[in-house]
């Protein structure tokens, strides 16, 4: 949002210089991105006058000059027809820039002839096109005198960053309300006298059933005649080109002040060029339009549009259709002033890759209740600009009933900003900002104005309030804290959550961050991409639904590493995922991907690719951390995105997974282009019981004075039972003097197979006793021993391997 100091004081009484206003503004909310002073460009630039001007020697067209400057007479040699004796001019003197021929000029020589620097033209100070001939100014004008401070072009320049709750700053006049809250002014009166229409218009709207009831609830319009359009007067011009617009004429320059002046977007049509009336309608497939900006778009039937007998004429909201554009030859015109769906004007004009002031404006959701004044003040504009004759409003659709209000209770300033603010000052600033207030028992009624829609609630008044008054008063305090030792105040998530990282990291893994939005193919691979999931308005076909794991984000991570050269990689998330649409659908899960090998190239043969079991030992080392008990059942059934041989599930009960780990299936890896070996785990922190309130956090320490007593045992079973099965009898056999039990060996394939028989193998496992009482015997040694065959046996139908 742009203006200069003089328009806004238009609008606000004020003697506060440019460093003030900006100095507010910014600490109003509207940061000021830069201020522009016209010194800096125009500023060196003087009065002169022409004592003599006689033809070159050498050229026709050129003049020797003799120029009364604010450094004395200078020579000058100038070529525009108008240079003569008498008349005063823009000087430049040897060293300024000139910003419209982008050249520091210097003493040089024209012709063999010495010039000591230049008369300008308006392009040459981009003042205007105009270069026909130099600048000529009024005999009042003082020799040496700076040609802005004579011609009043000294007006500084305000650009503002405007966030996007805030539509009504998008108006020099809103602008100036804020200011004038802060006290830097008083605002202006806004007096506006309708303009009686003397005849009906022969021009009548309608407004669709397909656009009525939201995208266009309310249009109006009117016909003026007999207008004579050309150029807009010298000050409508200077602030559209302080601005950086550029003037067009009088009629189109009307509609854009009006947007920077009110925040109201207006257009106008050439009546003659509409056939019969006009309708808001939706648009039809395959409609296509040539629009000002003189490119043809072509319309997928969801746009709003204008459209008379000959077709759509208008994108509404957005922009004008060139057809019925308005030229100097206009003479009726018809005056258009509605209220367009901020959302449905911001996804037509995504759809059409149209930026305009107007869709600026409207996605973000202009003053609805001002249109019927709109439309009086930009009639007696045009009428006082370029006469005519105004016909009586035609008004098709309601204004829209954006009325509400909230209590407000004072001292919710104090308890949620933290400034004590007395209730007089509060009622002074929501009624300075065009709030109603009226006091109610228990605190104040407040209404808010139809140009507020990011007012929704009593908290946003309290901002409101603070911020008007200046969040800078905010005085540091010591939060209260009660005597002793205070409870913890981590949730159980937060303190999962950043135990799992930890845990994590100390792995040696790498954190990342990614995306919580993927595309529908990735997402498919691990069970998502359902329309449950899926963006109503994604930021880009990549991400267009929400991430079913933290594994896709991952691989696509190591994708891109691997492009790069990077083959080893250890990369883990923590973060939510979601099963479907509703709250209770999103997870928490902590992810680790392995991809390559567990160490570089080396002499020492350390070197090797990860494998499932690379997988279970972290996910087993973070749940460990977590509090898991030691022993999880390990089950086969984990989700198709793994390998189905090589993956299984550490499960607490076999309803109750904790954790997925495995290989990854390598359609996966050639679907999201990663090189394997890649294994993964997935962690579900949050299926952890919590932990019981009382009793301590770890089990009492058990050390017995006794000689432990290893023994090896080989099990002879066939090929489809699990390692796991024999360690879980093996354990079980004599739980009070079983200590540990692990394999240590597996022999499988052609060669056991032709040692034990076919489908047979052998498992080899270690068994750790450890006696609590007494040194164990040979005897019960033996009778130990004899246990753990026999429960081996029994489970899985082994045999000792002899």
């Amino acid at each position: 949002m742009k203006f200069t100091l003089s328009w806004l004081k238009e609008h606000l009484d004020t003697e506060a210089t440019v460093e003030e206003i900006a100095e507010a503004l910014t600490d109003l909310g509207l940061e000021v991105e830069g201020v522009s002073d016209p010194a800096e460009v125009l500023g060196a630039f003087t009065v002169g006058e022409v004592l003599e001007a006689e033809k070159h020697p050498d050229a026709d067209r050129l003049r020797v000059c003799r120029v009364l400057t604010a450094k004395g007479e200078q020579q000058i040699i100038c070529g525009a027809p108008n240079a003569r004796a008498g008349i005063k001019v823009v000087v430049a003197q040897p060293g300024d820039y000139i910003p419209g021929i982008d050249v520091t000029i210097q003493v040089g020589k024209i012709r063999g002839i010495e010039s000591h620097g230049m008369m300008l033209s308006e392009r040459e100070m981009q003042l205007s096109d105009a270069h026909e001939g130099i600048v000529e100014l009024g005999a009042d004008a003082v020799v040496g005198q700076r040609y802005i401070d004579y011609a009043g072009k000294n007006d500084p320049m305000i650009h503002v960053a405007i966030t996007p709750n805030r539509p009504d700053a998008l108006g020099v006049r809103g602008i100036a309300r804020d200011l004038a809250a802060r006290g830097l002014g008083t605002l202006k009166p806004q007096v506006t006298e309708p303009v009686p229409g003397s005849y009906v218009s022969p021009v009548r709207v309608t407004l669709d059933d397909s656009v009525s009831e939201k995208a266009c609830s309310l249009f109006l319009g009117r016909m003026i005649r007999g207008v004579k359009n050309g150029p807009s007067p010298a000050w409508l011009q200077d602030r559209l080109r302080a601005i950086g617009l550029r003037p067009i004429s009088a009629l189109v320059d009307v509609t854009n002040f009006l947007t920077y002046d009110q925040n109201r977007p207006l257009h106008v049509f050439d009546a003659d060029k509409v056939s019969g009336d006009l309708v808001v309608r939706r648009a039809e497939a395959g409609e296509t339009l040539l629009a000002l900006d003189e490119k043809t778009y072509t319309f997928e039937g969801t746009e709003t549009v204008i459209a008379d007998d000959n077709g759509v004429e208008s994108i509404g909201g957005i922009m004008g259709g060139h057809a019925s554009g308005c030229t100097t030859d206009t003479v009726n015109v018809f005056l258009e002033a509605a209220y367009f769906d901020p959302v449905l004007t911001a996804e037509t004009g995504r759809k059409l890759k149209i930026n305009s002031d107007a869709r600026y404006r409207f996605e973000r959701g202009i003053d609805p209740t001002f249109t019927p004044e709109g439309i009086e003040i930009a009639t007696r504009m045009i009428l006082d600009l370029c006469g005519g004759e105004a016909s009586e409003v035609v008004t098709a659709g309601a204004v829209p009933d954006v009325a509400r209000f909230y209590r407000l209770n004072s001292s919710r300033v104090s308890s949620l900003v933290g400034m004590d603010i007395p209730e007089d000052d509060q009622i002074r600033i929501l009624t300075a900002l065009g709030f109603g207030v009226a006091k109610e028992a228990g605190g104040v009624e407040v209404w808010v104005p139809s140009w507020r829609p990011d007012v929704q609630g009593e908290a946003d008044l309290v901002e409101e309030i603070a911020r008007i008054t200046s969040l800078t008063r905010l005085e540091g305090r010591p939060m209260a804290r009660a005597a002793g030792v205070q409870r913890p105040i981590l949730t159980l998530r937060q303190l999962r959550e950043s135990t799992t990282r930890r845990r994590i990291a100390s792995l040696g893994y790498n954190e990342c961050v990614t995306y919580s939005f993927i595309d529908e193919r990735s997402a498919a691979l691990f069970g998502g991409g359902t329309d449950a999931v899926k963006l109503g308005n994604p930021i880009s076909s990549e991400m267009s639904h929400l991430r079913p794991d933290l594994l896709p984000g991952l691989l696509q991570a190591a994708a891109r590493n691997q492009a790069r050269g990077f083959g080893d990689l250890m990369l883990f998330e923590v973060g939510p995922a979601w099963t479907g649409g509703e709250p209770e659908d999103q997870l928490f899960l902590a992810s680790g991907l392995r991809v390559g090998h567990t160490a570089p190239r080396n002499a020492f043969g350390s070197r090797r690719p990860v494998d499932v079991f690379d997988a279970k030992a972290d996910a087993e080392a973070v749940l460990a951390e977590l509090g898991a008990p030691a022993k999880l059942m390990v089950l086969r059934n984990a989700p198709g995105w793994f390998h189905p041989g090589r993956s299984g599930v550490l499960s607490l009960g076999p309803k109750t997974p904790l954790a997925v780990f495995g290989e990854l299936h390598p359609r996966v890896l050639d679907a999201l282009d990663v090189k394997g070996p890649a294994v993964a785990f997935t962690l579900f922190p949050m299926a952890l019981p919590q932990p019981k309130k009382s009793g301590p956090t770890r089990p009492a320490l058990e050390i017995s004075d006794f000689q432990a007593v290893e023994r090896d045992f080989a099990f002879v079973v066939d090929a489809e039972v699990a390692a796991e099965a024999i360690l879980k009898a093996a354990q079980g056999a004599d739980k009070a003097l079983v200590d540990s039990v692990s394999v240590f060996d597996v022999f499988a394939g052609e060669r056991a197979e032709a040692q034990m028989g076919a489908g047979k193998k052998s498992v080899a496992i270690a068994v750790r006793l450890q006696p609590r009482t007494g040194t164990l015997t040979d005897k019960e040694i033996e009778a130990a021993a004899g246990r753990i065959v026999a429960a081996v046996t029994k489970a899985t139908g082994g045999t000792l391997r002899g």
